[in-house]
């Protein structure tokens, strides 16, 4: 049982991402707002295993799931 923190800076580590508070705000940047109506895992800029991984946890209603919606939130905000 996966009994560890499921926060964004988890998240990011899990997608293979830098989880430093800076680069996050980075990547915020960088890639919203997301348009309106697209999936988060549907963004053009996840590799295949990212996607998959996103796309899990929201349908699984796994773990990840409400750090997986605060990113979700975050990256359609204008």
């Amino acid at each position: 049982m996966d009994t560890g923190e499921h926060d964004l800076t988890a998240l990011f580590s899990q997608l293979g991402l830098d989880n430093d508070e800076a680069a996050i705000e980075r990547f915020i940047e960088e890639h919203s707002p997301l348009p309106s109506g697209c999936l988060l895992q549907d963004a053009d800029f996840w590799s295949t295993g990212q996607k998959q991984f996103l796309a899990e946890a929201v349908d699984d209603d796994a773990q990840w799931v409400d750090a997986v919606n605060h990113l979700d939130t975050l990256l359609h905000k204008a």
